[in-house]
């Protein structure tokens, strides 16, 4: 089990320790009534999904013995209009740099998008992935 602690600090701020030690800090925009002094919890969502399944990705890479030059990942959300305004659609695009094989690459991808992302696990949008290698995009619908 996991477990946190936030703590209100005024208006809509917030801040919490992650079990790791970490400080969180959570705000929301002054048109409805916060400072800003932190990430929207919707902004951190998008970035944990991201960070799971980077971290994911390296690790099979790297059991594969692939080593990546460079790796980012360009995420897009959709919300719905209505409260909640949860996630709908989720997609990120892999851009991997480096001599790496596409069916690594995609094998890496899917391994992390099927069985092992449990932010990704934890959510009911519908999550989608493309991919680059080198620049060069990705023909295969993850």
């Amino acid at each position: 089990m996991m477990e946190t602690t936030i703590k209100w600090r005024g208006k809509m701020a917030f801040t919490g320790i992650t079990p790791s030690g970490h400080e969180l800090k959570m705000d929301a925009a002054p048109e409805v009534g916060g400072e800003n002094t932190g990430a929207r919890p919707t902004e951190l969502l998008l970035n944990a999904i991201a960070g799971c399944t980077g971290i994911d990705i390296i690790s099979i890479l790297q059991k594969m013995r692939l080593d990546p030059k460079s790796f980012h990942m360009d995420v897009k959300g959709e919300r719905a209009d209505d409260h909640p305004k949860r996630f709908t659609d989720i997609h990120i695009h892999y851009a991997l740099e480096g001599e790496l094989p596409e069916d690594k690459v995609v094998r890496a991808i899917q391994l992390s998008k099927d069985k092992y992302c449990s932010v990704s696990h934890s959510l009911s949008a519908n999550i989608t992935a493309s991919y680059s290698i080198n620049g060069i995009k990705g023909d295969k619908v993850l």
